[in-house]
């Protein structure tokens, strides 16, 4: 039961105040360097090709997975590229309040055709970062997030910017992330040390492997260096740990 109403309190500061920036707030803490390390890792992570396209998710709710998106878009701004983060999670949006942001057009509206492109991609007050707000929470996320529209928008996004970083919804809890990953370039999953369930983890990279989204690897977050290493059989390897106390 004490679990339950820290989940709640997380979920309500997130929802209402947004997630917190600390590589904002603090650009020259451990837990900043800790964001820039994992950027690093993504970069080459895929010897191949470039990633354009990125979505962040994780197993259940209230993981962290949105401010890991967040800081990460940050930091990749930070290095001079021009990134966009586009919050998806068209149920629980956040990122306009993170950034303090306007969230009467967003993703929703562009994807129903009620707003055009120019309308909701808007610059922040960190150099080289855009955000593309949720929008009004729609009754069929799914439909608009597996719609042709889509398709296009990330098509047009990765010609204008360097990094586009999706923040989808949890895999376990509805299918709008197997979706967004089907169409990314690459998939990370949140995993909370101490908080997530081997079980649900595990069920969440089966569902992303079903769409063959290609699953980059997992950040520990909340991560405490006194637990046992390998927590998760060592199956789950992570970019790294990151001790957040958001969404």
């Amino acid at each position: 039961m004490p679990l339950f109403r820290k989940k709640h309190k997380l979920d309500n500061e997130s929802l209402k105040r947004g997630v917190g920036l600390v590589t904002v707030t603090d650009p020259n803490s451990v837990v900043s360097e800790q964001f820039r390390t994992i950027r690093t890792n993504i970069q080459f992570s895929s010897a191949d090709k470039k990633l354009r396209s990125i979505v962040v998710s994780s197993a259940e709710q209230s993981e962290g997975k949105s401010t890991i998106s967040s800081n990460l878009a940050v930091v990749w701004a930070k290095q001079n590229q021009k990134v966009v983060l586009v919050d998806a999670d068209l149920r629980r949006p956040t990122a306009h309040r993170t950034f303090n942001l306007l969230n009467a057009a967003g993703l929703s509206s562009l994807l129903t055709n009620n707003a055009v492109y120019e309308e909701v991609v808007q610059t922040t007050n960190i150099p080289n970062l855009s955000v593309i707000s949720s929008g009004p929470v729609p009754p069929n996320p799914a439909e608009l997030l597996n719609s042709r529209n889509l398709g296009l928008l990330l098509e047009r996004l990765i010609t204008e910017f360097d990094v586009v970083i999706i923040d989808a919804p949890p895999v376990n809890t509805v299918t709008d992330a197997q979706l967004l990953a089907s169409k990314a370039d690459g998939t990370i999953l949140v995993v909370p040390q101490g908080r997530a369930e081997k079980g649900s983890v595990t069920h969440a990279v089966e569902q992303l492997k079903t769409v063959h989204a290609n699953l980059l690897g997992t950040i520990m977050n909340r991560f405490k260096a006194d637990k046992t290493a390998g927590y998760y059989g060592g199956y789950y390897g992570g970019y790294y740990g990151v001790d957040d106390k958001n969404d």
